[in-house]
């Protein structure tokens, strides 16, 4: 990730007029800034098909999104390797097949708390200044459901009846150059703040019955 976007502690719940909210404003304003070049220049270039703002409004946002987690397997417990790759990146694939063997996932997704919103983004040259490679922040909040259970079906995480609000800043990259390019996941960007992830449900085998004690 080119410049990874730096969140806002308690995302812009902390008060303007406070120091901490200071210096929140005064980062936001120099992130906002070099988004906002970044953009210009894809434009000038006249390699950008369509801009941040309607990438957001037409739904591809969580279109993307959601496909990805379908084809993971999140969804309908099945799992389309050549669908995904073409909804994610090299980097991304890795990490969101890694530890999900012989386990079955259960993800819904609810509604939107908040639109999607673009907060970062970056255009720059890989190896030179012609090879180039757009990527967008999106801030997304939304209403999840997602459970996950063992190979011998047993709950891990998580639960199916327990909705949960995630405030997640996904990143998506495009190829620039090729004109017919799409814009695929490539990753998340997680804050030094965020609180910690719940803890997986461990689980114990029963023992087996000792045949002495039942011929008793």
């Amino acid at each position: 990730i080119m410049d990874p976007y730096v969140p806002p502690e308690g995302d812009a719940r902390l008060s303007s007029l406070s120091k901490d909210g200071v210096k929140q404003q005064m980062q936001k304003l120099r992130q906002t800034a070099a988004s906002q070049l970044a953009y210009e220049f894809e434009g000038k270039a006249g390699i950008c098909v369509g801009g941040k703002q309607e990438f957001v409004r037409e739904g591809k946002v969580e279109f993307l999104w959601g496909e990805a987690g379908i084809c993971e397997g999140k969804c309908k417990n099945f799992f389309n390797k050549q669908k995904l790759h073409s909804l994610v990146t090299e980097r991304c694939y890795p990490d969101m097949v890694r530890g999900n063997r012989y386990k079955t996932i259960r993800w819904r997704f609810l509604e939107s708390l908040e639109p999607p919103r673009v907060v970062h983004v970056r255009c720059e040259g890989i190896l030179n200044r012609g090879n180039l490679y757009g990527q967008v922040t999106v801030r997304m909040h939304s209403r999840q459901i997602l459970a996950i259970y063992d190979r011998f079906g047993r709950l891990m995480y998580g639960g199916e009846e327990i909705p949960k609000d995630v405030l997640e800043y996904v990143v998506f990259e495009r190829y620039l150059v090729n004109p017919y390019g799409t814009w695929r996941m490539h990753g998340k960007i997680v804050p030094e703040w965020a609180p910690p992830k719940d803890p997986i449900i461990k689980t114990v085998m029963i023992p087996a019955p000792d045949p002495s004690q039942e011929r008793e």
